[in-house]
C-alpha cells in the first residue's frame, strides 16, 4: 500500500483488493479524512449496482472510490451520484478526443457504449455519522471484451487507438469532482442539474424503468428520472434502464 497527499486529501494506491470499495470504507471507519482517494490495479471483488460483481483486467482500468464526509442536506446526497457521472464526462473529455454522453441514473457512455460507471454507497461509521463512498470505474486500456459485453461496452483505448495513462485521468477527475463539489455545496443542485442534462443520453428518450414506460422528460431537484407514460409525469428514483435503441444494467462494462 502507499498512501500520497494531494491538494485535497489523501490518495491511496493498492495492487489487488476485494473492493475499493470496501477499504475506504474501512479507512472510514479508522477516522480517514474527506475526500481520501483508493485506487487499486484489480479488483477481486468489484462492486456495482444491485450488488453486482464487476470485473476486468488488472491496470486496464481507473478503479477509483472516494470518501466523502458530507456537508450538503440529507435531502441532496443522492445528487452526489449524478455530480460524479458529470466529473467523470468532464475527465475523459479533456483527456480523450471524444464526446461522452449520460444515461440514467450512473452510466457514462461513448458512442452509445458504456465506458464508465459511478456506485455510490452510505453507512454509518463508529462514530454514527453518515459517510458516503463513490466509487468510479472507467475503462481505459481494454481492447476486447467478452461476446456478450461486445457491442456494449467500450474503452479509451478502443475509442480513440491509444491508452490513456491511470494517473493522467485519475488527475482531471479529482479537479472536476473538487470543483462540481464546491459548486454544488454552494449553489445547489441546480448547475450540476443543467449540466447533466446536456450531456443526457437519456432525456427525451423512451424509457422503460421497473415496470414504468414512457418519454424521458427531465431530471428532478433530487436527481429522479421523470418519465411521462402519457397519463401524467411519474417520478422514478432509482431501476433497471432500457431505453427504445439499448438495454442498461450491464454487470460488467466499466463499474458499478
Amino acid at each position: 500500500m502507499m498512501a500520497a497527499g494531494s491538494a485535497s486529501g489523501v490518495i491511496v494506491r493498492l495492487d489487488t483488493v476485494d473492493s475499493t470499495q470496501t477499504v475506504t470504507f474501512a479507512l472510514a471507519e479508522r477516522g480517514g479524512a474527506d475526500r481520501t482517494v483508493v485506487i487499486a490495479d484489480q479488483q477481486a471483488s468489484g462492486r456495482g449496482r444491485r450488488g453486482r460483481v464487476w470485473q476486468a483486467p488488472a491496470r486496464s482500468s481507473l478503479l477509483a472510490s472516494i470518501l466523502v464526509r458530507p456537508r450538503l442536506p440529507q435531502g441532496l446526497l443522492a445528487t452526489l451520484s449524478p455530480m460524479t457521472a458529470v466529473v467523470t464526462a468532464e475527465a475523459l473529455g479533456r483527456v480523450a478526443p471524444r464526446a461522452p454522453r449520460l444515461k440514467w441514473p450512473n452510466d457514462v457512455l461513448v458512442n452509445g457504449r458504456k465506458i464508465a460507471g459511478i456506485l455510490l454507497e452510505s453507512r454509518s461509521v463508529a462514530s454514527s455519522e453518515p459517510v458516503l463512498v463513490i466509487g468510479v470505474g472507467v475503462n481505459l486500456g481494454q481492447r476486447e471484451f467478452p461476446p456478450e459485453l461486445a457491442g456494449r461496452a467500450t474503452s479509451v483505448a478502443l475509442e480513440t487507438g491509444r491508452a490513456v495513462d491511470r494517473d493522467t485521468l485519475l488527475a482531471a477527475l479529482l479537479e472536476e469532482f473538487d470543483a462540481w463539489r464546491a459548486r454544488l455545496e454552494g449553489e445547489g443542485f441546480a448547475p450540476v442539474r443543467e449540466r447533466w442534462k446536456s450531456l443526457s443520453d437519456t432525456i427525451g428518450r423512451k424509457v422503460t424503468v421497473d415496470g414504468v414506460s414512457g418519454t424521458a422528460t427531465d431530471l428532478d431537484a433530487d436527481g429522479a428520472l421523470l418519465i411521462d407514460p402519457g397519463d401524467g409525469v411519474r417520478r422514478v428514483i432509482a431501476g433497471e434502464i432500457a431505453t427504445d435503441e439499448m438495454a442498461t444494467g450491464d454487470p460488467h462494462a466499466a463499474r458499478r
